[in-house]
C-alpha cells in the first residue's frame, strides 16, 4: 500500500504519528505506519511564507552557510556562521523550543490552532531566544563579565548552541551576543521553512528616555563617560518572509524580529515582528513594537561636554545619523547587500521627511496637531551645529589597516574656513569600546595647541602604538579616537574615529579531496604576530556535514612570530557544500 499525505496550508507544524486501523473477519486491528512532520511551505503559493523566487528560496531557506557583519560604519568586518537548519536532531530541538514558549500568547498549549499562524510562531521563538525568564536558549552577559560561561564571540555556529541548551534540560547557554542571538533564530526559522535572514546595523541607539534621540558625554579629555544612553556600533536582528494576515497581507513580505532584549523603560524585552516597510512608512500603529524599530534607525545624535560633572555644553561635530547603513549577506554571494532603503527613504528627501514626521506625532502625543515646521524647528534646537559653522572643519583618516601587534596610524586633517588665524588648543585620546556602546578604558591622552593661517589646511600624523592600546583591547576590538578643543578657548569643537583592529587571519588547506564517508585531511594554520608570547592558546574546529560536534585543539603556548600547524582528519558524513570554520583564541582575544 502507498500512502500520499497532503496537508492543508492551514496545517499546524508539527510532528504527527500516523495509524492504521485494518477490519478484517470481525476483528480490527492498529498499527502504527510512522510519524512525520509539517512545516511551513515556502513553495506552496497558498502558504503564508510563500516566496515566489527559487533563487531566494536556496538563499533564505535552504542555505545552511550565513555570514555576520560587524565592526563599524566605515570598516565593516565579516565572519562566517554555520546555521546548520538541518543537522541531525536540530528539527525536534526547534519543536522542542515551541512547546517551551507555547504558554508566552496563549497560556497553555492545549489549543494548538496557532501554530499554523508565521507571525504567532516567529514570536514565540523571538521570545524563547533569550527573553524567557527560565527557559530562554541563550543568556548576554551582564556587564560585560563571561567568566562563568563561553565568550560570547567564541561561537562559529548555531548548532552546538542549539544542542546545548536541549541536552542541559533547556537551561541557557551562556553567552552569547546580538549576532549569535540573531544567527540562532534565523536557524530555527529556516529549519521550520520560514524563509529567513541575519541584518546588521550600523549606529544603533539604545535610549531609554527619548526614542528619538541618543546623548553621548565626554569630558574636557575626550573620554567617553557612561551614561544612561548607548550608541551600539553595530546591532544585529533577524528579518523573516511572511504574509501578515492580521494586517490584511496578501502577498509576503519581510518582517523585523529582535531577539535581544534591550532597555525600552518599561524593562528588557525582544521587539517584533514588525513590517519593514512600515517602518520606512512611519506607520507606527500598524505593528508590533514599531516605534521601537523606527527610533533604532531614525534616532538623531547628540554629543555633550561634561565640565566638572554638573555644566554640559553641545560641541560643534559633524554627527552621523544613526541607522544609516543596514546590510545582509546578498542572494548567492559572499558579498553583503545594502537594504538601507528598505528601512528608510534617503536622508532629507521629502518622503523621509513626511514619514519622520508621521512617527513623531506617534511617538510624541503632545505633538500630533503640531505643524511640520514646528516639529523641524524642535529638531534644529535639539541637534549639534556643524563643524563648519564654526569656521573650521576637521576629520580624521586611517593612514593604515591595523592588525593586531601593529600601531594604529591616522592623519588629523583641520581647514580653517575664515580669512582669520586660528589659535586652537586640543586634547586628545583614545579609549575602548565595545560594541554595544559601553566606554572601557581611556588608555592614551595628548594635548596639541593648533595654529591655522586663513584658509590653510593642515595634516598632522597620530600614531598609536600597539604598547599603549594592546594590554587594554582583550575581546573588544573597537576603540574610540577623540579631538576635543578645550572650552576656555571658546567654542569647543570635536571629531572622532570609532577603529577597528583586525584579528590575524586562520589558514585552512585541504589536504585531500572531500568524499562521503571517506577520511579527508586539513591543515590548519596561525601565526602570531605580536612581539609576545600569547598564553592559552586554542583552536575550535566545526563544520556542518564535516564534524559531529566541535573539535578543540590545545596549542599552549605560541611565542612571537611562531607559526602553529595543526593536521586534522574528519570523515564528511552528509552529501552537499560544506564549509570548515576554524576560531582561534588567546589571552589576547
Amino acid at each position: 500500500i502507498s500512502i500520499s499525505v497532503f496537508p492543508p496550508s492551514n496545517a499546524c507544524i508539527g510532528r504527527y504519528i500516523l495509524n492504521m486501523q485494518i477490519t478484517s473477519c470481525g476483528h480490527t486491528y492498529q498499527r502504527c505506519l510512522g510519524d512525520f512532520y509539517v512545516l511551513f511551505n515556502p513553495w506552496c503559493a497558498d502558504d503564508p511564507v510563500y516566496m515566489d523566487n527559487q533563487a531566494h528560496r536556496e538563499e533564505y531557506v535552504l542555505n545552511e552557510h550565513g555570514i555576520l557583519y560587524e565592526g563599524v560604519h566605515k570598516h565593516i568586518t565579516s565572519r562566517p556562521w554555520h546555521f546548520g537548519q538541518f543537522e541531525e536532531g536540530i528539527l525536534d530541538i526547534c519543536l522542542k523550543i515551541l512547546d517551551m514558549g507555547a504558554s508566552y500568547h496563549h497560556g497553555s498549549d492545549r489549543d494548538r490552532c496557532w501554530r499554523n499562524d508565521p507571525v504567532h510562531v516567529s514570536m514565540v521563538v523571538n521570545h524563547m531566544i533569550s527573553s524567557h525568564t527560565t527557559n530562554s536558549i541563550m543568556k548576554i552577559p551582564e556587564n560585560n563579565d563571561y567568566l562563568k560561561g563561553t565568550k560570547p564571540f567564541s561561537w562559529n555556529g548555531s548548532v552546538p548552541i542549539l544542542q546545548q541548551w536541549y541536552n542541559g534540560r533547556c537551561r541557557p547557554v551562556r553567552y552569547g551576543y546580538c549576532g549569535s542571538l540573531a544567527s540562532v533564530m534565523c536557524t530555527v526559522m529556516r529549519c521550520l521553512g520560514i524563509p529567513s535572514r541575519v541584518v546588521t546595523n550600523f549606529c544603533f541607539p539604545c535610549s531609554i528616555e527619548n526614542p528619538l534621540g541618543i546623548n553621548e558625554i565626554f569630558d574636557c579629555t575626550g573620554k567617553n563617560l557612561c551614561g544612561k544612553d548607548k550608541l551600539w556600533r553595530y546591532h544585529c536582528w533577524n528579518e523573516s518572509w511572511m504574509a501578515r494576515r492580521d494586517l490584511n497581507q496578501c502577498c509576503g513580505d519581510w518582517q523585523c524580529l529582535d531577539p535581544t532584549p534591550l532597555e525600552t523603560g518599561r524593562g528588557s524585552a525582544c521587539s517584533g515582528p514588525t513590517w519593514v516597510r512600515s517602518i520606512r512608512e512611519g506607520e507606527l500603529d500598524l505593528d508590533y513594537d514599531g516605534h521601537h524599530m523606527f527610533s533604532r534607525v531614525n534616532s538623531n545624535y547628540v554629543g555633550w561636554l561634561s565640565q566638572n560633572n554638573a555644566k554640559k555644553t553641545k560641541f560643534f561635530c559633524d554627527a552621523w545619523p544613526c541607522g544609516q547603513h543596514l546590510i545582509t549577506k546578498s542572494v548567492g554571494s559572499e558579498q553583503f547587500e545594502d537594504i538601507t532603503g528598505a528601512y528608510k527613504y534617503e536622508l532629507g528627501s521629502v518622503k523621509n521627511k513626511e514619514a519622520y514626521y508621521r512617527a513623531y506625532r506617534r511617538i510624541h502625543p503632545g505633538y500630533c496637531n503640531a505643524s511640520n515646521c514646528h516639529i523641524e524647528r524642535e529638531l534644529s534646537s535639539l541637534k549639534n551645529p556643524f563643524l563648519s559653522d564654526s569656521g573650521i572643519n576637521m576629520r580624521l583618516k586611517m593612514a593604515n589597516c591595523p592588525m593586531y601587534g601593529e600601531d594604529v596610524q591616522l592623519h588629523w586633517l583641520l581647514e580653517n574656513l575664515r580669512g582669520e588665524n586660528k589659535n586652537l588648543k586640543f586634547n586628545l585620546s583614545a579609549q575602548i569600546v565595545t560594541y554595544s556602546g559601553c566606554p572601557m578604558d581611556q588608555f592614551w591622552k595628548d594635548s596639541v595647541n593648533v595654529t591655522l593661517g586663513p584658509r590653510e589646511v593642515k595634516k598632522i600624523p597620530l600614531c598609536i602604538s600597539y604598547s599603549q592600546y594592546g594590554p587594554y583591547l582583550c575581546d573588544h576590538n573597537i576603540m574610540k579616537v577623540v579631538a576635543v578643543s578645550d572650552p576656555e578657548c571658546g567654542e569647543v569643537l570635536m571629531v572622532s574615529r570609532d577603529i577597528v583592529i583586525n584579528r590575524p587571519p586562520v589558514i585552512v588547506k585541504l589536504l585531500s579531496q572531500p568524499r562521503l564517508k571517506v577520511p579527508c585531511t586539513a591543515e590548519i594554520s596561525f601565526c602570531n604576530p605580536l612581539q609576545e608570547d600569547m598564553k592559552n592558546c586554542v583552536m575550535t574546529l566545526e563544520g556542518c556535514g564535516l564534524f559531529k560536534e566541535p573539535m578543540t585543539i590545545d596549542l599552549g603556548t605560541l611565542a612571537s612570530n611562531q607559526q602553529a600547524r595543526t593536521i586534522v582528519e574528519f570523515t564528511p558524513y552528509r552529501l552537499g557544500s560544506h564549509r570548515l570554520l576554524a576560531n582561534f583564541g588567546c589571552h589576547r582575544f
